[in-house]
Protein backbone atom coordinates (compact mmCIF):
# COMPACT_ATOMS: atom_id res chain seq x y z
CA UNK A 1 0.00 0.00 0.00
CA UNK A 2 1.30 3.28 -1.29
CA UNK A 3 1.49 5.77 1.56
CA UNK A 4 0.80 9.93 1.44
CA UNK A 5 2.47 11.75 3.69
CA UNK A 6 0.41 14.50 5.92
CA UNK A 7 2.15 18.09 6.40
CA UNK A 8 2.68 16.60 9.36
CA UNK A 9 4.71 13.92 8.62
CA UNK A 10 6.17 15.88 5.45
CA UNK A 11 7.53 18.39 8.32
CA UNK A 12 9.21 15.76 10.26
CA UNK A 13 10.74 14.13 6.99
CA UNK A 14 12.25 17.56 6.02
CA UNK A 15 13.79 18.04 9.73
CA UNK A 16 15.42 14.19 9.14
CA UNK A 17 16.90 14.99 5.69
CA UNK A 18 18.87 18.31 7.14
CA UNK A 19 19.94 16.05 10.06
CA UNK A 20 20.78 13.33 8.00
CA UNK A 21 22.73 15.35 5.22
CA UNK A 22 24.45 16.77 8.17
CA UNK A 23 25.48 13.71 9.72
CA UNK A 24 26.20 11.79 5.81
CA UNK A 25 28.51 15.42 5.50
CA UNK A 26 30.30 14.92 8.76
CA UNK A 27 30.98 11.20 8.18
CA UNK A 28 32.75 11.69 4.68
CA UNK A 29 34.76 14.25 6.03
CA UNK A 30 36.10 11.49 8.06
CA UNK A 31 37.36 9.13 5.04
CA UNK A 32 40.85 8.65 4.75
CA UNK A 33 42.88 6.09 4.30
CA UNK A 34 43.76 4.30 7.37
CA UNK A 35 40.48 4.58 8.89
CA UNK A 36 38.36 1.86 10.06
CA UNK A 37 34.87 1.97 8.67
CA UNK A 38 33.81 1.31 12.20
CA UNK A 39 35.04 4.37 13.05
CA UNK A 40 33.02 5.94 10.64
CA UNK A 41 29.90 3.92 12.51
CA UNK A 42 30.86 5.46 15.97
CA UNK A 43 30.86 8.95 14.46
CA UNK A 44 27.51 8.55 12.85
CA UNK A 45 25.50 6.43 15.83
CA UNK A 46 27.56 9.64 18.03
CA UNK A 47 25.77 12.05 15.73
CA UNK A 48 22.15 10.35 15.77
CA UNK A 49 22.33 10.44 19.46
CA UNK A 50 23.44 13.91 20.07
CA UNK A 51 20.20 14.49 17.18
CA UNK A 52 17.79 13.20 19.47
CA UNK A 53 16.67 10.26 15.96
CA UNK A 54 17.11 7.13 15.88
CA UNK A 55 20.19 4.94 13.19
CA UNK A 56 16.88 3.28 11.21
CA UNK A 57 19.17 0.45 10.06
CA UNK A 58 20.15 -0.66 13.59
CA UNK A 59 18.79 -3.81 14.37
CA UNK A 60 16.71 -3.85 11.15
CA UNK A 61 15.65 -7.50 9.66
CA UNK A 62 15.53 -11.16 10.50
CA UNK A 63 15.73 -11.80 14.75
CA UNK A 64 18.79 -14.22 13.90
CA UNK A 65 20.92 -11.81 11.90
CA UNK A 66 19.72 -7.93 12.48
CA UNK A 67 21.59 -5.33 11.20
CA UNK A 68 24.65 -4.54 13.75
CA UNK A 69 25.56 -0.90 12.38
CA UNK A 70 23.69 2.49 11.90
CA UNK A 71 25.30 2.67 8.68
CA UNK A 72 26.11 0.47 6.06
CA UNK A 73 30.16 1.05 4.67
CA UNK A 74 30.94 -0.91 1.27
CA UNK A 75 33.96 -0.64 -0.41
CA UNK A 76 35.08 -1.00 -4.35
CA UNK A 77 33.15 -3.88 -5.40
CA UNK A 78 30.89 -4.11 -2.40
CA UNK A 79 27.47 -2.45 -3.23
CA UNK A 80 25.62 -2.18 -0.65
CA UNK A 81 25.21 -3.58 3.23
CA UNK A 82 28.94 -3.34 3.99
CA UNK A 83 28.90 -4.13 7.78
CA UNK A 84 31.64 -1.97 9.23
CA UNK A 85 34.59 -3.61 10.85
CA UNK A 86 37.51 -2.05 12.47
CA UNK A 87 39.37 -4.87 10.29
CA UNK A 88 38.09 -2.99 7.29
CA UNK A 89 40.67 0.07 6.56
CA UNK A 90 39.98 2.40 3.83
CA UNK A 91 42.92 2.59 1.38
CA UNK A 92 44.23 5.49 -1.06
CA UNK A 93 42.23 4.79 -3.95
CA UNK A 94 39.49 3.15 -2.74
CA UNK A 95 35.31 4.42 -3.25
CA UNK A 96 33.75 4.27 -0.01
CA UNK A 97 29.58 4.03 -0.37
CA UNK A 98 28.01 5.15 2.86
CA UNK A 99 24.24 4.37 3.22
CA UNK A 100 22.16 5.98 5.83
CA UNK A 101 18.82 6.24 7.45
CA UNK A 102 17.13 8.39 10.20
CA UNK A 103 14.25 7.95 12.25
CA UNK A 104 13.13 11.77 13.59
CA UNK A 105 9.47 11.82 15.27
CA UNK A 106 8.68 8.67 13.98
CA UNK A 107 9.56 9.62 10.19
CA UNK A 108 12.35 7.83 8.53
CA UNK A 109 14.75 9.80 5.81
CA UNK A 110 17.38 7.42 3.60
CA UNK A 111 20.49 8.35 1.73
CA UNK A 112 24.00 7.15 0.28
CA UNK A 113 26.84 9.13 -1.09
CA UNK A 114 30.20 7.73 -3.00
CA UNK A 115 33.36 8.69 -1.58
CA UNK A 116 36.32 9.01 -3.68
CA UNK A 117 39.11 8.39 -1.47
CA UNK A 118 42.96 9.90 -2.49
CA UNK A 119 43.74 9.17 -6.20
CA UNK A 120 41.23 6.65 -7.61
CA UNK A 121 41.48 5.01 -10.99
CA UNK A 122 40.09 6.96 -13.91
CA UNK A 123 37.19 4.57 -13.96
CA UNK A 124 36.30 4.64 -10.40
CA UNK A 125 35.99 8.78 -10.63
CA UNK A 126 33.69 8.48 -13.82
CA UNK A 127 31.64 5.37 -11.94
CA UNK A 128 31.10 7.71 -8.94
CA UNK A 129 30.52 10.95 -11.24
CA UNK A 130 27.78 8.65 -13.77
CA UNK A 131 25.89 7.41 -10.55
CA UNK A 132 25.28 10.95 -9.03
CA UNK A 133 24.61 12.26 -12.82
CA UNK A 134 22.40 8.96 -13.28
CA UNK A 135 20.19 9.90 -10.23
CA UNK A 136 20.16 13.51 -11.05
CA UNK A 137 18.92 12.60 -14.23
CA UNK A 138 16.08 10.33 -13.09
CA UNK A 139 15.17 12.77 -10.18
CA UNK A 140 14.10 15.43 -12.82
CA UNK A 141 11.50 13.09 -14.29
CA UNK A 142 9.45 13.00 -10.66
CA UNK A 143 6.86 14.89 -10.55
CA UNK A 144 2.75 13.94 -9.75
CA UNK A 145 0.98 12.74 -12.46
CA UNK A 146 4.47 11.22 -13.95
CA UNK A 147 5.56 7.28 -14.04
CA UNK A 148 7.80 5.83 -12.33
CA UNK A 149 9.19 3.90 -15.49
CA UNK A 150 10.15 7.47 -16.62
CA UNK A 151 12.51 7.71 -13.71
CA UNK A 152 13.75 4.37 -14.11
CA UNK A 153 14.50 5.11 -17.67
CA UNK A 154 15.99 7.95 -17.27
CA UNK A 155 18.47 6.28 -15.03
CA UNK A 156 19.22 3.51 -17.03
CA UNK A 157 20.07 5.58 -20.27
CA UNK A 158 22.01 7.49 -18.37
CA UNK A 159 24.28 4.62 -16.76
CA UNK A 160 24.35 2.67 -20.15
CA UNK A 161 25.50 5.56 -22.03
CA UNK A 162 28.51 6.25 -19.72
CA UNK A 163 29.42 2.53 -20.64
CA UNK A 164 28.24 1.25 -16.85
CA UNK A 165 25.26 -1.39 -16.07
CA UNK A 166 22.19 -0.56 -13.55
CA UNK A 167 22.08 -3.45 -11.18
CA UNK A 168 18.72 -5.25 -11.38
CA UNK A 169 18.27 -7.37 -8.11
CA UNK A 170 18.25 -4.10 -5.64
CA UNK A 171 16.00 -1.17 -6.19
CA UNK A 172 14.89 1.86 -4.69
CA UNK A 173 11.87 1.90 -2.58
CA UNK A 174 9.02 3.78 -0.45
CA UNK A 175 10.40 5.55 2.80
CA UNK A 176 9.05 7.44 5.46
CA UNK A 177 6.31 5.47 7.74
CA UNK A 178 8.87 2.80 7.62
CA UNK A 179 12.48 2.01 6.26
CA UNK A 180 10.70 0.34 2.88
CA UNK A 181 7.33 0.77 1.77
CA UNK A 182 5.49 0.72 -1.39
CA UNK A 183 6.52 1.06 -4.28
CA UNK A 184 9.54 -0.22 -5.58
CA UNK A 185 11.56 1.92 -7.37
CA UNK A 186 13.49 0.06 -10.12
CA UNK A 187 16.85 1.67 -11.61
CA UNK A 188 16.33 0.39 -14.70
CA UNK A 189 13.37 0.26 -17.46
CA UNK A 190 10.95 -1.23 -16.53
CA UNK A 191 6.79 -0.95 -17.30
CA UNK A 192 5.46 -4.04 -15.54
CA UNK A 193 3.24 -2.82 -13.00
CA UNK A 194 3.90 0.91 -13.22
CA UNK A 195 3.14 3.45 -10.65
CA UNK A 196 1.86 6.67 -11.30
CA UNK A 197 3.40 9.78 -8.89
CA UNK A 198 1.28 11.46 -6.61
CA UNK A 199 1.41 14.37 -4.76
CA UNK A 200 2.65 13.79 -1.35
CA UNK A 201 4.61 10.16 -1.90
CA UNK A 202 8.11 10.14 -0.32
CA UNK A 203 10.57 8.19 -2.26
CA UNK A 204 14.07 6.79 -1.84
CA UNK A 205 15.62 6.92 -5.15
CA UNK A 206 19.10 4.83 -5.10
CA UNK A 207 20.73 3.83 -8.66
CA UNK A 208 23.27 1.06 -7.76
CA UNK A 209 25.24 1.00 -11.10
CA UNK A 210 28.55 -1.06 -11.45
CA UNK A 211 31.51 -0.57 -13.95
CA UNK A 212 30.96 -4.41 -15.28
CA UNK A 213 28.10 -6.31 -15.67
CA UNK A 214 24.96 -6.09 -12.99
CA UNK A 215 25.18 -9.37 -11.85
CA UNK A 216 25.27 -9.26 -8.38
CA UNK A 217 26.69 -12.14 -4.97
CA UNK A 218 25.79 -11.98 -1.61
CA UNK A 219 28.77 -12.33 0.60
CA UNK A 220 29.01 -15.15 3.70
CA UNK A 221 27.47 -12.20 6.32
CA UNK A 222 23.94 -12.46 5.00
CA UNK A 223 24.17 -8.60 4.58
CA UNK A 224 26.86 -7.71 1.97
CA UNK A 225 26.02 -7.23 -1.49
CA UNK A 226 29.14 -7.20 -4.37
CA UNK A 227 29.69 -7.53 -7.55
CA UNK A 228 29.88 -10.93 -9.47
CA UNK A 229 32.75 -10.17 -11.66
CA UNK A 230 34.36 -8.32 -8.97
CA UNK A 231 34.64 -5.11 -10.30
CA UNK A 232 33.67 -1.28 -8.78
CA UNK A 233 30.17 -0.35 -8.15
CA UNK A 234 28.88 3.07 -7.11
CA UNK A 235 25.69 4.36 -5.18
CA UNK A 236 23.82 7.45 -4.57
CA UNK A 237 20.06 7.59 -2.71
CA UNK A 238 18.25 10.58 -1.70
CA UNK A 239 14.82 11.46 -0.07
CA UNK A 240 12.33 13.09 -2.42
CA UNK A 241 9.12 14.54 -1.91
CA UNK A 242 6.38 14.39 -4.85
CA UNK A 243 4.80 17.37 -5.54
CA UNK A 244 2.75 18.68 -8.39
CA UNK A 245 5.10 20.46 -10.32
CA UNK A 246 8.08 17.96 -9.56
CA UNK A 247 10.26 17.10 -6.12
CA UNK A 248 11.63 18.31 -3.33
CA UNK A 249 15.08 16.53 -2.20
CA UNK A 250 14.82 15.87 1.43
CA UNK A 251 18.38 14.83 1.76
CA UNK A 252 20.68 17.97 0.15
Amino acid sequence: MIVIKNEKEIAAMRRGGKILAEIMDAVGQKIAPGVSTLALDKLASELVFRSGGRAAFLGYGEKNNPYPAAICASINSEIVHGIPSEQKIIQSGDIVKIDMGIEIDGLITDMARTFSVGAVAPVAHKLAEATREALDAGIKKIKAGANISEYSAAVEDYAKAQGFSVIRDLVGHGVGRQLHEDPQIPNYSCKGNDVVLQAGMTLALEPMINEGTHYIKILSDGWTYATKDGKLSAHFEDTVLVKKDGCEILTR
